[in-house]
């Protein structure tokens, strides 16, 4: 993890108990005598989301409906040191703004990145109701309500158009695409989850997710694709476009469609415990 991410050491569930009650339900002894919870458990995830937030960003009100994706939170503030990182090589002097475009029912990363370095954020999303409920996680806390701002993507289409105005300008944008190319995909995936965790089946298990939270016609590689395209018409009023690459294998292709557009671009490694992923950050001189 990054050397900044306060998620490096193992949970406290003494505190976080202590921040949410609820949670303590949850909470039991494996065998090497470690505190923890069943991560399979889709209400003990979501108690511990609650918890962390409270206790470390003073979160006092975060919810997300039934079967949306819950996020790992240390994962996500990664992401967010990392943008970080990018950042101060600009040098920058003024306050940071920023899009997270894919914002979700849970809103995690425009609330990490306020709570964490005060940046202003903007958080867009396709899906109604996920619009609304991440609105009501902002609005529920009033130290976020004044510093985040979550807003519809009307057309299936487009990614920034009619989101950036003529005379905005974002430091940065973020984005955690969609994985899979399709429901069957999603599904062996799940599928290998169930049999990696030995359960007896995918009810059974925490990773919820609807639909344009899992899988997008021609899955993570093709909606990059279309991000990198369309930021070639928003260069001059975004400073870093990034996106989370979930799939290694993806990078050639995404490289090469940076390389057509004529953008400077890195690849920022990241690793939480046996997962690997990475961040694809790019920019116009």
């Amino acid at each position: 993890m990054h050397p900044e991410n306060i998620h490096n050491k193992p949970y406290d569930f003494d505190v976080l108990t202590d921040a949410i009650p609820e949670l303590s339900q949850y909470v039991f002894e494996n065998k090497y005598g470690t505190k923890t919870i069943d991560f399979s458990d889709q209400d003990a995830v979501l108690k511990l989301n609650k918890a962390l937030l409270k206790y470390h960003y003073g979160i006092d009100n975060w919810s997300i409906p039934k079967d949306y994706l819950c996020p790992p939170i240390p994962g996500r503030a990664d992401y967010i040191h990392h943008l970080n990182d990018l950042l101060l090589e600009e040098n920058i002097h003024v306050q940071i703004k920023g899009i997270d475009i894919g914002v979700g029912a849970n809103a995690i990363y425009p609330i990490l990145a306020n709570s964490i370095y005060g940046w202003k954020m903007l958080g867009t999303d396709i899906e109604v109701k996920s619009v609304e409920m991440a609105r009501t996680n902002i609005n529920s806390n009033e130290k976020l309500s004044e510093n985040i701002e979550i807003i519809q993507q009307k057309d299936r289409g487009s990614i920034f158009k009619g989101i950036i105005k003529e005379d905005d300008y974002y430091h940065f944008s973020m984005c955690n695409p969609p994985f899979h190319a399709s429901e069957k995909e999603a599904q062996k995936a799940n599928s290998r989850k169930v049999k990696n965790l030995n359960l007896k089946n995918s009810s059974d298990l925490n990773f919820g997710g609807q639909a344009n939270e899992l899988w997008c016609n021609g899955g993570e590689a093709l909606f990059i694709k279309r991000l990198i395209k369309e930021s070639v018409l928003f260069k001059n009023q975004v400073g870093w476009f990034t996106s989370l690459v979930s799939k290694k294998e993806n990078l050639p292709k995404i490289y090469k469609q940076l390389k057509k557009i004529g953008a400077s671009y890195r690849t920022i490694e990241m690793g939480h415990g046996n997962k690997k992923s990475r961040i694809i950050a790019w920019k116009f001189e």
